[in-house]
């Protein structure tokens, strides 16, 4: 007798962990045709609106290895030289633009970049890590974005940093439609 109303409550308590780790998260990515994981793809900077220093390219340190878990093997990282992560006021826009038209001379297909708008520990007692993201595709051919996604998420007290960006990047990286083929018909 005791053993139904045993089962009932773990049920309901692993719906209830589940619900709660959920509610923490919020991801929107756009509707697109799948895209070419085989294409040549260029990888942006990740511009840093935080007042996290380098915030940026930890976002980058993450990014880079979800896409080539997600198939993308010919992935090229802009140079070194267009990031503008300072703890200056950088122009953004100027560097994202460079590393665009470094992508385009190098006859790359897709590029991917985006921002960082939240890097950073909660102030309280919790100090809970707080994280907002957002990722953008472009197909350098058309100049067009063909697909971004944003997402935000907090983590726990005892929770890292960069375990809370990881599972938001990959939440949003693992809404990137893609396909095998090599998107060589496209061109």
């Amino acid at each position: 007798m005791h053993r139904p109303l045993t089962s009932l409550i773990g049920r309901l308590a692993a719906l209830c962990l589940v619900l709660g780790l959920t509610a923490c998260a919020v991801v929107d990515v756009s509707k697109s045709a799948p895209l070419p994981a085989k294409a040549q793809w260029a990888m942006l900077p990740i511009v840093n609106h935080t007042e996290t220093p380098l915030a940026g390219l930890r976002a980058e340190a993450i990014l880079q290895p979800l896409l080539h878990q997600r198939g993308i093997a010919d992935l090229r990282v802009y140079p070194a030289g267009l990031s503008k992560e300072t703890l200056l006021a950088p122009d953004e826009r100027a560097a994202l633009e460079a590393a665009r038209d470094w992508a385009r001379k190098e006859q790359l297909r897709y590029a991917i970049g985006g921002s960082v708008d939240e890097w950073r520990y909660k102030v309280g007692v919790d100090g809970e890590p707080a994280v907002g993201l957002s990722l953008t595709v472009w197909d350098l051919q058309t100049g067009q974005v063909v697909w971004s996604g944003v997402g935000g998420k907090s983590g726990f007290s005892r929770e890292s940093l960069a375990a809370v960006a990881q599972k938001l990047m990959r939440d949003i990286v693992n809404g990137l439609p893609l396909s095998e083929n090599s998107g060589a018909e496209n061109r």
